[in-house]
């Protein structure tokens, strides 16, 4: 989902205390004009910020598998009609388009939004789900996130260095079924909040996408054979109800690296995570994913 509420979070929390989560209403006008700036903003780092980015498209799979991962594309979530899930299947297919075959060379990096482009009618893009301040409505192009999501967590079972990722600033249905940690995830929101992916190896690296029969697709392919093995963990997870009445979600990402020999060579920190829960903590995790 394109996280519309998180982008406006962000904004406000630009002009406040650090670990203040309380959410605070500022008027349309203003974020409107917050949102333009930012939006100005990135389109100058994409323009001068001296970043190479990646371009070139190869038709045919590099030679080595590097990580695959696929996720369901529709989903059974409380209080969501089903007609926004099937126009984020057509959402999700035009940017996968976009970005499949994408080629990553050695110090190329990779941004999903200067990739895909602004999601327009004009485009053929069509109202999905956009998480909108711990809720939900209709916009045009929602349900990118589970694109961005799922790049993300290939990633991280690669040796490509994420240079950009946002966490999202709200936790809005119970857990159920879930088979990777909480906040491990990328939110998006055009264009200011991007995913960048920069490849400091010598080797190409490939994003092959594809959707069919219900469900995303995603691989990472490359022209060198992988040589190491990644294993995602979480740690600290903690649930504390905030000073001014609610609840917030809060947690740290770390990775392993092993050799071929299977020997630990490495275990860093990835991410941190803080959200706003939108539902009671012991709510059972009925209707959702």
């Amino acid at each position: 989902m394109i996280e519309e509420g998180d982008s406006i979070v962000r904004l406000r929390r630009r002009l406040r205390m650090p670990g203040d989560t309380n959410p605070v209403k500022r008027s349309a006008l203003r974020l409107a004009a917050g949102k333009r700036y930012f939006t100005w903003k990135r389109r100058l780092y994409w323009w001068f910020g001296g970043v190479t980015y990646a371009k070139r498209r190869e038709a045919g799979p590099l030679p080595y598998p590097v990580f695959r991962h696929d996720t369901p594309t529709l989903r059974k979530l409380k209080d969501v009609e089903m007609w926004m899930q099937h126009n984020k299947e057509i959402n999700l297919a035009l940017a996968a388009r976009r970005l499949s075959g994408i080629v990553i060379r050695p110090g190329e990096t990779l941004s999903y939004w200067r990739t895909i482009g602004k999601p327009t009618k004009r485009k053929g893009y069509v109202p999905g789900m956009v998480l909108f301040y711990g809720g939900f409505k209709a916009g045009v192009g929602g349900g990118l996130c589970q694109l961005s999501n799922l790049i993300y967590w290939m990633t991280l079972h690669s040796p490509l260095t994420v240079t950009e990722r946002h966490r999202h600033s709200y936790d809005v249905f119970p857990d159920a079924g879930r088979t990777q940690p909480f906040g491990s995830g990328a939110t998006c929101a055009y264009n200011y909040l991007d995913l960048m992916i920069r490849n400091d190896t010598e080797a190409d690296f490939q994003l092959v996408l594809e959707l069919r029969d219900h469900r995303l697709y995603g691989e990472w392919r490359s022209t060198a054979a992988p040589v190491l093995r990644y294993e995602i963990y979480e740690r600290e997870h903690r649930i504390a109800q905030a000073y001014w009445g609610g609840y917030e979600r809060s947690n740290r990402i770390g990775r392993r690296t092993w050799n071929a020999a299977g020997e630990l060579v490495a275990d860093e920190p990835i991410a941190e995570n803080r959200a706003l829960m939108m539902y009671a903590p012991l709510l059972k995790a009925e209707g959702s994913e």
